[in-house]
């Protein structure tokens, strides 16, 4: 089974790639081999977000697609990031300029509870979807630490932890990030459908 990995992000990329590793009998393309344009993504939500850019990326390339919007929901912050995660802080997507953004929007403010969201759609080229979420809890630090992973990475202590999502390795991060949760239960999906190929 072909799948296109339905990011122009490097760093979904090689998550992605990572937790997909070991589905025996999936080929992987991402952006690289099968170009497809910057899809809107102008949904209230982020299921609406995903659905968009699966179904867009699918039909520019005739793919099966595997697409997500994932952002960033800090609690005292009524939400924000949220669906506005990646452009927190404009275009074009900057995210050290959205780290700086959100640290000084939570400057003074004590409940630094926040959470990753992500919403992950199957769209097959067959017109069947399937869509899949994950959380990951944690608080906001009070300045930037790590420089692994991307986004607001940096900033964002999982529960239970004392480190940064930046300052874990791709496989600890991977371990428990939201959008493992995500994956893992995309998998079992993914199973079958490639049993139904000859």
């Amino acid at each position: 089974m072909i799948l296109l990995l339905g990011t122009r992000n490097m760093g979904k990329i090689r998550e992605l790639k990572e937790l997909l590793a070991d589905i025996k009998g999936l080929e992987l393309l991402s952006v690289a081999e099968r170009p497809f344009s910057e899809v809107e993504e102008d949904g209230k939500t982020f299921t609406d977000n995903a659905l968009l850019k699966a179904r867009a990326i699918s039909r520019q390339t005739d793919l099966s697609v595997l697409a997500d919007d994932a952002g960033l929901v800090v609690d005292a912050l009524g939400g924000e990031p949220g669906i506005r995660s990646a452009r927190y802080s404009g275009e074009p997507v900057d995210y050290n300029r959205n780290n700086a953004l959100l640290l000084e929007r939570m400057r003074g403010i004590t409940d630094r509870r926040a959470r990753f969201v992500i919403v992950i759609a199957l769209h097959l080229t067959d017109g069947r979807e399937y869509v899949r979420e994950g959380t990951l809890s944690g608080r906001i630090t009070e300045a930037p630490a790590g420089g692994g992973g991307f986004g607001y990475d940096p900033l964002f202590i999982p529960d239970g932890y004392t480190r940064t999502l930046a300052q874990m390795s791709l496989e600890e991060k991977n371990r428990i990030s939201h959008r493992r949760q995500a994956i893992e239960a995309t998998k079992g999906i993914l199973a079958e459908i490639i049993r139904e190929y000859p």
